[in-house]
C-alpha cells in the first residue's frame, strides 16, 4: 500500500503521525487537527513548503498516534521529536525545548529561574509551559504573590557590598535578602509556598485574589479590580494543567489489546508526570489464548525484562486472573507497591480508550503490510520461478573507493522486514580491492564455510548482473549447495552510463539476473516485488558505503593511499617530495603523476581513479571528505586488518567487520 492509500485509511481525529523511511528510522514528526487532512497534504503535494518533496522522496510508511485534543498532540510531538531526533524536524521548524520554571532550595536564597530542560543537579523543575509569552507574564505576577529574589548570584553579592536593595524591592516585588532585610524563616516559607502553588496547589491563591478584586470592586477601585483579574487568567493560564491525559501524576502504565481472530496488538503507553513520554506496540500472530490471558501473560513477560521497572500503576484494558499474585511480584521488581486497575469508568479507562484505539490502529496496519508483503513474494517466487517463496533473503554488495578499503556487506531480510541481528559487514582480507568479482568470490567463500551455524536462506541475491551472479553460483558449486539465487542490476549502455533509474518509470530499467537464463528478467517499475527487492539491493548498499565510510574516517586520507594496489612507501615518498605535498598529489593530473620517479601510467591512473571517486563520493553518499593536506604520518588505522574468521553481528549502524 503506498503512502497515498494510507493517508486515506487514517482516521479524522487529532493526533501525531510519523513518516519513517524504508529501514523503520523516524524522518519526521508532526501533530494535526485532523490527521487524515494533514499527511494527505504531504501525498497529494498540497504542501508548499520547498523541503516537503525531500521528504516524502525519503518516506516510505506513516504511523500515526491518536490523542483526544490538538494540544495533546503538540505535547507528544515534542516528545517524540526528543526521543527520535528526526532529522527533518531540525530542518523544518525549530526543534526547541519547551520553558520549565527551575528553583534551587539548597541556594541560601533561592530564586526562580526559566530554563529549556529538565536537569539532573538536585533543583526543582516546573512545567513544561507551551506559552511563553504566558509563562513569562505569570512569573512576573507570581514575584508579587511570593516575591523571591530575583537576580543573579553576581548581581546580588553586588548589592551586598552596597547594602542598598535594588529597585524590585521598592516594586514590593522582592523583600531584599540581600540586606538582610528579611528573616531566613520567612524567606524560606515563600520558597515552600511557590513550590506548593507551582505544584498545582493555587486554590487558596486563586480565592484570595478573587476576595481582594472583590474588595477593589466595592470600593469602585475599578483599575485595581481590572488589574487583579489579569492577574487572575494569568496565573490560571500559567498553572493550567500541560499534561497531554490526566491531572493525576501518578507513573503508570496503559495497556490496551486490540484483537482480528488470531491476530492481537498490545499497545503500551507510558504516563509520566500526566502525559505520554512514549508508546510502544507488540504484535502476535496466531494467538489462541483468550484476551485476559493474553493481557497477563504479556505484563509479566513486559516487566521481566531488567531493564524495565514497573511504574506505580499498571492499567490494563483487559481483566485478567492472578491480578494480585502479579502485583506482589512487580512490587518486588520495583521497590515499592504496584497496584493493577482494570477501569470501567472516568479518566484512566479513556486512557484505556486511547491505548485499544492506536492498537487497533496499528493492527490494522500490519494486516495490510503483511497482504501486501506476501504478495510481493508470491510474485517474485512466480516471476523468478523460484523453488520456495522466498520468506528469508539475504543480499550482498561489494563496494571500494577508487580500489582502496573494498568492503562487503550483507543484509537479511524476513517476511520483507530487515533482521538486523544478522547483518554482517566484511573487510575484504585477501582480493584485490579493484576487482569487484574477486571480492564477491572472498566473500563468498567466507559465508558458505559457516552454512551449518548459518543455514542457507530460501533466496540470496546479489548486488549485481550476470558476472556477480556467476561467481556467486560458483562458489555454491564448489561448497556443493544448491538454493535460490539472482542478480539484480540497473540497466546502463554507451551512451549514458550515469543515468541512475527513477524507480516511478525512470529512463533505466532494474534487470533481475537468473541462472539458465540468457535474457534479464524486467518487471514493471511499480510492481510490488521490484520494489521489494530494490528495498533489499538498496539497503546492502547504505550497508557497504556506511561501513566504507567508517572506515575512511578512522584511516585517514594517508593510509587509504597506503591501501592503493601497488601504491607502497617506496612509491608514497616520491610522490611527496616529487609534488611536495598531499595536496599536490591530489590535484595532479595522469601525466603529472607519471613523471615521478618509480610511478608509472598504471599506477598514476589507480590514483587518479582514486581521487575521482573521492570527489564524487559525497555528493551520492553524504559523506566527508578527508582532508589532503592530512600529516603523511601514518595512523592508528594502518595496523593489520582483522583476520577473515573474526566475525561481529551487526545493529543499526554496524559493528566492528567479519
Amino acid at each position: 500500500m503506498g503512502l497515498e492509500e494510507r493517508a486515506e485509511a487514517l482516521p479524522s481525529s487529532a493526533g501525531v503521525y510519523l513518516f519513517r523511511n524504508r529501514s523503520g528510522k523516524v524522518l519526521y514528526v508532526g501533530k494535526a487537527q485532523n490527521l487524515k487532512s494533514r499527511v494527505r497534504q504531504y501525498t497529494s503535494g498540497g504542501d508548499g513548503r520547498h523541503q516537503i518533496p525531500a521528504l516524502m522522496e525519503r518516506a516510505a510508511d506513516v504511523e500515526v498516534v491518536v490523542t483526544p485534543t490538538i494540544k495533546e498532540a503538540l505535547l507528544l510531538e515534542n516528545e517524540l521529536i526528543k526521543r527520535h531526533k528526526p532529522v527533518f524536524n531540525v530542518r523544518l521548524r525549530d526543534d526547541k525545548q519547551y520553558l520549565t520554571l527551575r528553583l534551587d532550595e539548597r541556594e541560601d536564597w533561592p530564586r526562580l529561574t526559566t530554563a529549556r530542560r529538565f536537569g539532573r543537579d538536585g533543583a526543582r523543575y516546573f512545567g513544561p509551559y507551551t506559552s511563553s509569552v504566558a509563562l513569562k507574564e505569570s512569573l512576573s505576577n507570581l514575584r508579587r504573590i511570593f516575591p523571591l529574589r530575583s537576580c543573579t548570584n553576581a548581581v546580588f553579592r553586588d548589592y551586598q557590598r552596597r547594602k542598598r536593595p535594588c529597585i524590585e524591592y521598592e516594586m514590593k516585588r522582592c523583600l531584599g535578602p540581600c540586606c538582610d532585610l528579611v528573616e531566613a524563616d520567612a524567606y524560606r516559607e515563600l520558597v515552600e509556598g511557590t513550590v506548593l502553588f507551582l505544584r498545582g496547589r493555587s486554590s487558596e491563591l486563586v480565592g484570595d485574589l478573587h476576595a481582594r478584586m472583590k474588595a477593589a470592586a466595592d470600593r469602585e477601585d475599578f483599575e485595581e479590580a481590572a488589574r487583579l483579574r489579569d492577574r487572575i487568567q494569568a496565573v490560571e493560564r500559567t498553572v493550567e494543567r500541560q499534561q497531554i491525559v490526566s491531572e493525576n501524576r501518578t507513573p503508570r502504565d496503559v495497556f490496551g489489546l486490540a484483537r482480528r481472530g488470531s491476530e492481537v496488538e498490545v499497545q503500551v503507553l507510558h504516563v509520566r508526570e500526566g502525559r505520554v513520554v512514549g508508546t510502544e506496540g507488540f504484535g502476535f500472530s496466531d494467538v489462541r489464548l483468550d484476551d485476559g490471558e493474553v493481557m497477563g501473560s504479556f505484563v509479566g513477560q513486559y516487566y521481566a525484562d531488567d531493564e524495565r521497572v514497573p511504574p506505580k500503576e499498571v492499567v490494563s484494558s483487559q481483566a485478567f486472573a492472578d491480578a494480585g499474585v502479579l502485583e506482589e511480584w512487580l512490587g518486588e521488581r520495583s521497590g515499592g507497591r504496584v497496584s493493577i486497575r482494570m477501569p470501567q469508568r472516568g479518566g484512566l479507562r479513556q486512557l484505556v480508550g486511547m491505548a485499544v484505539h492506536n492498537a487497533d490502529l496499528t493492527l490494522a496496519r500490519r494486516l495490510e503490510a503483511r497482504e501486501s508483503v506476501d504478495a510481493a513474494l508470491q510474485e517474485i517466487q512466480d516471476s523468478c520461478r523460484l523453488s520456495v517463496l522466498p520468506r528469508r533473503v539475504e543480499c550482498y554488495d561489494v563496494s571500494n573507493l577508487g580500489g582502496a578499503l573494498p568492503v562487503a556487506s550483507r543484509v537479511v531480510f524476513e517476511d520483507g522486514r530487515p533482521s538486523k541481528k544478522d547483518y554482517r559487514r566484511y573487510r575484504i582480507q585477501e582480493a584485490a580491492g579493484g576487482d569487484d568479482y574477486d571480492c564477491l568470490r572472498e566473500v563468498m567463500r567466507r559465508r558458505l564455510a559457516k552454512v551449518d551455524a548459518e543455514p542457507l536462506p530460501d533466496l540470496l541475491m546479489v548486488d549485481g548482473g550476470r558476472g556477480q551472479l556467476g561467481v556467486v553460483l560458483a562458489a555454491l558449486s564448489d561448497a556443493e549447495l544448491s538454493v535460490d539465487t539472482l542478480g539484480l542490476s540497473k540497466e546502463r549502455d554507451d551512451q549514458s552510463p550515469s543515468v541512475r533509474v527513477k524507480r516511478g518509470g525512470g529512463l533505466k530499467a532494474e534487470r533481475i539476473f537468473l541462472p539458465n537464463r540468457t535474457n534479464p528478467v524486467l518487471l514493471d517499475p511499480g510492481s510490488r516485488g521490484l520494489l521489494l527487492l530494490q528495498r533489499y539491493r538498496d539497503e546492502s548498499h547504505r550497508f557497504a558505503i556506511e561501513f566504507q565510510r567508517e572506515l575512511r574516517l578512522k584511516t585517514g586520507l594517508t593510509s587509504i593511499l597506503q591501501e592503493l594496489p601497488g601504491i607502497g612507501p617506496v612509491k608514497r615518498r616520491a610522490l611527496l617530495k616529487t609534488l611536495g605535498s598531499l595536496r599536490a598529489v591530489r590535484a595532479a593530473d595522469v601525466e603529472t603523476l607519471t613523471g615521478v620517479p618509480g610511478v608509472s601510467r598504471k599506477d598514476a591512473e589507480t590514483i587518479r581513479a582514486f581521487f575521482d571517486a573521492l570527489e564524487q563520493e559525497p555528493a551520492e553518499t553524504g559523506a566527508p571528505v578527508p582532508d589532503a593536506t592530512a600529516s603523511a604520518v601514518p595512523s592508528e588505522a594502518d595496523a593489520p586488518a582483522s583476520s577473515p574468521d573474526e566475525e561481529a553481528r551487526a545493529g543499526a549502524r554496524g559493528e566492528p567487520a567479519e
